[in-house]
C-alpha cells in the first residue's frame, strides 16, 4: 500500500518525525511517499490509498502550505484511512489547560479544511537554540523556563516520545485494509 506522508516543519523536528514515520511504514512492508508540505504536487493524493499529515505548532497556527494541502485534499483524505500528528512543545507537559489548548488548534484546523482525520497524536517538539535568530532564543528560554526546562545552554533539546510516535503509526497501518489494495498510478 502506498502511504502518503506529508509534513509542514520550521526547525526541522516535524520533518525528522515524518522521516521516522516513513520508517516504520516501510518496516511493514508499505510504500512511504514522503513530502515536505511546500514541495508536494498538488495530484499526490491520487496515487495513494492512505495518509500520514504532520505540523508543527507556531504561535497557534500550523505550516500554510500545509494547511493548504489539508484544504485542496479533504475529500481524498476523507475518503482514505488518514491520520494527523501535531508537533509543539505543549505536548511535553502534563499542564491539562495546555493540552486541551493544543487539541483545539489541532481542531479547528481540521475543522477549518473540511478534513475529518481518523485518529491525531500530539507529539512534543524541540527546543533549537541552535537554530533561532536572537529575538526567538530570547522567547524560548522565557517559555522553557515556564515550563521547568533547561533554558540556559544554547544547546538542542529534543522532547519527542519515539516510542509513542511508533505505537500511534504501528496502530494505524494495523488498521489498514490487507491485500493487495494498491491503485495503478
Amino acid at each position: 500500500m502506498r502511504i502518503l506522508i506529508v509534513y509542514g516543519t520550521t526547525e526541522g523536528q516535524t520533518r525528522k518525525i515524518a522521516e521516522f514515520v516513513a520508517d516504520i511504514v516501510r518496516e511493514h512492508g508499505h510504500e512511504a511517499a514522503l513530502f515536505d508540505a511546500s514541495a508536494v504536487a498538488e495530484t499526490a493524493p491520487a496515487r495513494c490509498q492512505a495518509a500520514i499529515l504532520a505540523g508543527s505548532v507556531h504561535m497557534g497556527r500550523y505550516q500554510s502550505a500545509l494547511v493548504h494541502h489539508a484544504r485542496a485534499w479533504h475529500e481524498q483524505l476523507n475518503a482514505m484511512p488518514s491520520v494527523f500528528i501535531s508537533v509543539s512543545l505543549s505536548a511535553a507537559g502534563n499542564d491539562p489547560h495546555e493540552r486541551s489548548e493544543i487539541d483545539e488548534i489541532a481542531q479547528t484546523m481540521l475543522r477549518d479544511t473540511g478534513w475529518h482525520a481518523d485518529a491525531t497524536l500530539h507529539a512534543a517538539g524541540a527546543l533549537k537554540f541552535t537554530q533561532y535568530d536572537f529575538f526567538k532564543r530570547w522567547i524560548m528560554r522565557a517559555i522553557a523556563k515556564q515550563h521547568q526546562a533547561d533554558a540556559s545552554k544554547d544547546s538542542d533539546t529534543e522532547y519527542t516520545d519515539w516510542s509513542a510516535v511508533k505505537a500511534f503509526v504501528e496502530s494505524f497501518l494495523a488498521k489498514l485494509p490487507t491485500g493487495d489494495s494498491t491503485k495503478a498510478g
